[in-house]
């Protein structure tokens, strides 16, 4: 079984961090790529650009209804299945993601779905 782990982009690598996924669809602003340890840039995963700005406008009132459209995009994607096929050959995977809330971002959403789909 695959455990995952969240953690922001911008924390320090860990051995015990495994399977370092970046889960964004846009790279950081003012991080350089060749800086960041990660695995894997796994952007077909992300929430669709609609979504994504839609729920920045607003999030912590759009945070409920943000979760069922991400979930029900999750359910539907040939991408998010191949990835589940990817990660599930590691013991520990940690998302990576950049966003300033540790309570309202995509990342808390794809790894709830993730433990449920692996």
């Amino acid at each position: 079984m695959t455990q995952i782990k969240l953690k922001r982009i911008y924390e320090d690598p860990e051995s015990s961090d495994g399977y370092r996924v970046f889960v964004d669809r846009l790279w950081p602003r003012g991080m350089k790529k060749e800086a960041v340890h990660y695995d894997l840039w796994a952007k077909d995963v992300t929430p669709s650009p609609e979504i994504r700005e839609w729920f920045h406008q607003a999030p912590a009132e759009r945070w409920n209804e943000f979760t069922a459209l991400y979930q029900k995009e999750l359910s539907g994607s040939d991408a998010v299945k191949q990835f589940v096929e990817e990660i599930k050959k590691y013991p520990v995977v940690t998302l990576l993601y950049a966003a300033k809330s540790p309570d309202h971002n995509h990342a808390l959403i794809l790894k709830e779905y993730l433990e449920h789909v692996i």
